[in-house]
């Protein structure tokens, strides 16, 4: 039986480059959890590939009655997240930056 709730983080270069590790990462932790926190305070960087990685996690998690939950936004997560208005699409709360 999966655990109620897992926590994984997430850091450094959330790009191209390493979109592909972090995909296989983030949807392993989610087959084995009801639902997965992912702590996004050590990004520092994101780009669409990386976007797209955490938009199928939110989608994979939705498909099988899952929760995904993204926590502790980090500034260049939050950059994204308002340029592209996808903070309702991930539906978790963050700190809007004045």
């Amino acid at each position: 039986m999966a655990d109620d709730v897992s926590r994984i983080s997430l850091d450094g270069e959330l790009t191209i480059y390493r979109a592909a590790d972090v995909k296989v990462i983030v949807l392993e932790a989610l087959r084995k959890t009801r639902v997965l926190e992912i702590d996004l305070s050590g990004v520092i960087e994101l780009d669409t590939a990386g976007l797209q990685v955490l938009m199928l996690a939110k989608q994979t998690a939705a498909a099988d009655q899952r929760e995904l939950r993204l926590l502790q936004h980090s500034p260049a997560v939050l950059e994204i997240f308002e340029m592209l208005d996808l903070v309702a699409f991930f539906g978790d709360a963050v700190l809007i930056h004045a």
